[in-house]
């Protein structure tokens, strides 16, 4: 079996998926997006209210940031594998609980981390930040950082680097320097340069440039 079809197979069962409380009061199961041999993985915390209906992550308002954040770079969402930590919708988008994420990425992310194998992660926000990085730790103050992910028994590692939730740059709408879209702007270069083959350096050393931080 090919990679692709067993990542394929594995996003048809998940979407039969009823392990937890949140399949009972969401529309569907939102597994993935964008191209499963990209070298990308984009990891957010769980669907929406637009993602739930339409099936897709990142189709809302924070995902057509996201398309632009991409954009600005030359990316598209075919340069990227896009998930969640959690397949199901909370009620009222509240932060999925300890139990649900420990359910939905045993039996899913689990398995889309193996046959991937990405050999760049982002993490959007404070989910699935802690839950890759085994960490309490908020985004202000893990963003702009490279980590190592390592998965079980360190069969294959990848550079990790968290970044803000497109949701809270569309609440924090400023360009100013030193602004969480100007701090995008270095995190998504430096993403860039990665996939291009450059060593990965803390983010935070790129300058910001006003111009292309107008993109986001």
């Amino acid at each position: 079996m090919t990679r692709r079809r067993a990542i394929a197979d594995l996003e048809a069962t998940a979407r039969g998926c009823t392990a937890c409380r949140l399949r009972a009061t969401c529309t569907q199961v939102v597994v993935a997006d964008g191209n499963p041999d990209a070298p990308l993985l984009i990891l957010g915390e769980g669907p929406g209210g637009d993602e739930d209906r339409l099936g897709r992550p990142f189709v809302g308002r924070a995902g057509q940031l996201l398309d632009k954040i991409l954009g600005a770079v030359g990316l598209t969402r075919d340069d990227a594998y896009i998930s969640n930590i959690v397949k199901c919708r909370p009620p009222a988008n509240r932060t999925p609980e300890p139990d649900e994420i420990e359910v939905c990425t045993r039996l899913w992310l689990s398995g889309q981390l193996a046959l991937l194998r990405p050999r760049v992660i982002v993490t959007l926000g404070n989910v699935p930040t802690q839950y890759m990085l085994g960490t309490r730790t908020g985004i202000t103050r893990t963003r702009g950082q490279w980590y190592t992910y390592a998965q079980a028994e360190r069969l294959w590692t990848a550079p990790l680097l968290p970044m803000f939730h497109p949701a809270y740059l569309l609440r924090n709408d400023t360009r100013a320097p030193g602004g969480p879209k100007s701090l995008t702007w270095r995190d998504i270069q430096a993403v860039k340069a990665a996939l291009d083959g450059a060593p990965t350096p803390d983010a935070n050393e790129r300058p910001p440039d006003a111009a292309q931080t107008r993109l986001l």
